[in-house]
C-alpha cells in the first residue's frame, strides 16, 4: 500500500466531512472545489497504479446505473435535426432535453460523483481502513449533531452565526433542514447496525447509545417529517434483518431496544425544546408556499412525466419543463419536484426507470448477501450501511435530498462501505472472517502483458 493510496484514502474521509459542513456544497465555487478534489483522487489513483504496476478497479455493478445515468444525460443533450422558427429565432438545435446546457452541467456533476464512488471502492481495501471510515463517519455525525443542537439553541437562524437565511429554515450547515435530517439519517445508520448486532463492545456501548440518541435528537429537532418516516423506517429494517430466525425471545429484545433508541431522541428533543418533526407532523400537510407545496408540484409533474414520454425533458432541465404546467405562471420559480422518483421519470423518461430499478435489483442484492456474513463487525458494517442508505430512498419520496451534493457524497460512502463489507482482504483475521465460502467475494488478480512493466497485473478489486 503506497503513500499516494493513503493520501487518496485520507482525502475521501475529508470530502465527507467537508461537503457536508460547506453548507452542503451547492454553491459553485465549493462545488468547482469539490470538482477538483475528485481530478486530485482521480490523479493519486492513477499514479498509484502506475507506482505499482496494477490497475486496480472495482467490479460492483452498482457503479454502472450511475454510470448509465451520466451517459444518458449527454445522450439528451446530442442535436438531431433544428427548429425552423421560435420567437423569431431559427437554427436553434433540437435536442430531447429542454434545457441542454443545465443537462451538460448535470452530466459533468454525475461522472465526477461516479469517479468518487469508483476510487473509494478502490481504497477500501483492507479491513483496517473499512474500520478506519466506520469511525470517522460515526464520530463525525456524534460531533455534527452536538454542534446542531447548539446552533438551533444560540443561533437558530443563522448558520455558523453568520450566515442568515431569511427565506429558509436553517439547520446545522445546511440552507434546508430536510438535507441535514438526510445527512442524520445516514450517519445514525452506522453505530445502529453496530448495536443491534452486537458488533460493540460492552465497555463502548453507553458511548454508541449516546451517540445515537443525540444524532435521533438533531433529526427530530430539524423539524423534518420527511426524515422522521425516513428514520423510522430505518428502525423497522433495522429490527427485521437483525431479527431473522432469531427466536421470540429475541424479537422482543429488538423491538424494546427499537423503543428505548426511539425514546431516547424523542426525549432529548424535547428537553431541548422548539418545534420538531413530531409536532410538525399533526400541523398541515401542505404549505401556502408553492415552491414547497408538494401535492400542487407532484400533479404538475405528473403533467412534465406525460408529456415527455418516453425518452424524458432531460436530466437537470426539470424547472423550464415544469413552465407550460406551473399554476403560478412562473412567479414562483420551482427547480426540483420534492420526490426523487417522480423527477427521476419527468427527466429520464422510461430509461430513467429502467436504470432506477437496475441500482434498486443491485443494492437489495448487495445488502442482503453481506448483513448475512458471521463476522459480527462486518455483519454490524453492513446493516448500518444499508439501512442508512434505504433510509434516503425513503426520505427522497417526499424531497430532493439525492441533489444535494454532500448527501449524496455520504450516500455513495455508505454503499463503497456496504459493498466492502463483503469483501475478503489480507489483513483479515481468518477464524473470525468466514462469511460464507459462497457468498465471499475475494480479489481477483489477472496477469496482463504490459511492455514498460513485465510484473504488471490488472488487480480488479472488488
Amino acid at each position: 500500500m503506497t503513500r499516494l493510496n493513503q493520501i487518496a484514502f485520507f482525502l475521501i474521509c475529508a470530502v465527507v466531512v467537508f461537503t457536508t459542513l460547506a453548507y452542503g456544497t451547492v454553491h459553485q465555487p465549493v462545488i468547482a472545489l469539490f470538482n477538483l478534489t475528485v481530478a486530485a483522487l482521480v490523479l493519486l489513483w492513477a499514479a498509484d497504479c502506475y507506482a505499482c504496476g496494477a490497475v486496480r478497479f472495482s467490479r460492483s455493478p452498482l457503479q454502472i446505473p450511475l454510470a448509465l445515468l451520466g451517459l444518458y444525460a449527454i445522450v439528451q443533450i446530442i442535436p438531431f435535426g433544428t427548429f425552423t422558427d421560435v420567437a423569431g429565432v431559427s437554427n436553434i438545435p433540437r435536442t430531447i432535453s429542454r434545457e441542454p446546457f443545465a443537462t451538460q452541467e448535470t452530466a459533468i456533476q454525475i461522472f465526477i460523483l461516479c469517479l468518487f464512488f469508483a476510487v473509494a471502492l478502490v481504497c477500501l481495501n483492507s479491513a483496517a481502513r473499512l474500520k478506519r471510515i466506520v469511525i470517522v463517519v460515526t464520530a463525525f455525525g456524534f460531533i455534527y449533531a452536538f454542534y446542531a443542537i447548539l446552533q438551533s439553541v444560540l443561533s437558530p437562524n443563522k448558520i455558523y452565526g453568520i450566515y442568515a437565511v431569511p427565506h429558509a429554515t436553517p439547520f446545522g450547515s445546511f440552507v434546508n433542514r430536510h438535507d441535514f435530517a438526510a445527512v442524520m439519517e445516514m450517519t445514525l445508520g452506522i453505530p445502529l447496525g453496530m448495536i443491534f448486532t452486537g458488533a460493540v463492545t460492552r465497555d463502548k456501548r453507553l458511548l454508541y447509545v449516546v451517540a445515537i440518541a443525540l444524532m435521533g435528537a438533531a433529526l427530530l429537532l430539524s423539524g423534518s417529517r420527511g426524515g422522521l418516516v425516513a428514520f423510522v423506517s430505518e428502525i423497522i429494517l433495522l429490527t427485521i434483518l437483525t431479527t431473522r430466525s432469531k427466536g421470540k425471545k429475541n424479537v422482543i429484545l429488538k423491538v424494546v431496544l427499537s423503543l428505548l433508541l426511539v425514546g431516547a431522541a424523542v426525549g432529548g428533543a424535547v428537553f431541548v425544546g422548539g418545534d420538531t418533526s413530531l409536532t410538525r407532523l399533526t400541523g398541515p400537510s401542505s404549505s401556502p408556499d408553492f415552491t414547497s407545496n408538494r401535492t400542487v408540484i407532484w400533479a404538475a409533474t405528473r403533467s412534465v412525466i406525460t408529456s415527455n414520454l418516453p425518452f424524458g425533458s432531460g436530466l437537470g432541465a426539470y424547472a423550464q419543463a415544469l413552465t407550460p404546467y406551473d399554476p403560478q405562471s412562473g412567479t414562483q420559480r420551482v427547480e426540483q419536484a420534492h420526490n426523487d422518483y417522480l423527477q427521476v421519470m419527468a427527466d429520464a423518461g422510461i430509461i430513467g426507470v429502467v436504470i432506477g430499478l437496475l441500482f434498486l435489483f443491485w443494492f437489495i442484492r448487495e445488502g442482503t448477501q453481506n448483513t448475512r456474513g458471521k463476522n459480527t463487525f462486518r455483519r454490524g458494517v453492513a446493516v448500518g450501511a444499508f439501512v442508512g442508505c434505504f433510509a434516503i430512498l425513503i426520505h427522497s419520496v417526499f424531497d430532493f435530498v439525492l441533489h444535494i451534493t454532500a448527501i449524496s457524497v455520504m450516500f455513495l460512502t455508505l454503499m463503497a462501505i456496504l459493498v466492502a463489507s463483503g469483501r475478503k482482504y489480507e489483513d483479515d483475521i481468518l477464524e473470525f472472517d468466514e462469511i460464507s465460502p459462497k457468498r465471499r467475494k475475494p480479489a481477483i488478480v489477472t496477469p496482463i502483458s504490459v511492455k514498460s512493466r513485465k510484473s504488471s497485473t490488472l488487480e480488479q478489486a472488488n
